[in-house]
């Protein structure tokens, strides 16, 4: 099996630019939330990127998977973080939806990656 580059992949990138939202975005939450939901939502979002880095290492397709479903669950758990803002009223509407369409396309494309790679030989 050939490595993956995690610079070039896409699903990463676009994990790194939510990244830069979500730390942007938990910078103003309330102070009370500093343990909470801030730390839990910057330890989440990192893991997304930093999964699918670790897994871009791994010498087969089968162990990738391992690390990319690890991150779509990170994906997940960010999102009903998110949720949870929302319904905290701790976000507005609109960039609510905008953080919304950025993790849920991020989960469609590390779904579609996972069954790229489980269609391959490793």
């Amino acid at each position: 099996m050939e490595r993956h580059n995690f610079k070039k992949l896409q699903i990463w990138n676009d994990a790194m630019n939510l990244i830069d939202k979500s730390y942007s975005f938990t910078g103003n939450l309330p102070a009370s939330e500093n343990y909470g939901l801030t730390s839990q939502m910057n330890r989440s979002i990192v893991s997304i990127a930093s999964n699918i880095a670790e897994g871009s290492s791994k010498s087969s397709n089968k162990h990738f998977v391992q690390f990319l479903e690890t991150s779509l669950g990170s994906a997940f758990e960010w999102e009903t973080q998110l949720i949870i803002c929302k319904r905290q009223n701790y976000i507005e509407e609109e960039p609510y939806e905008d953080l919304l369409q950025d993790i849920k396309s991020i989960q469609r494309k590390i779904s579609n990656f996972i069954k790229k790679l489980k269609t391959k030989k490793s």
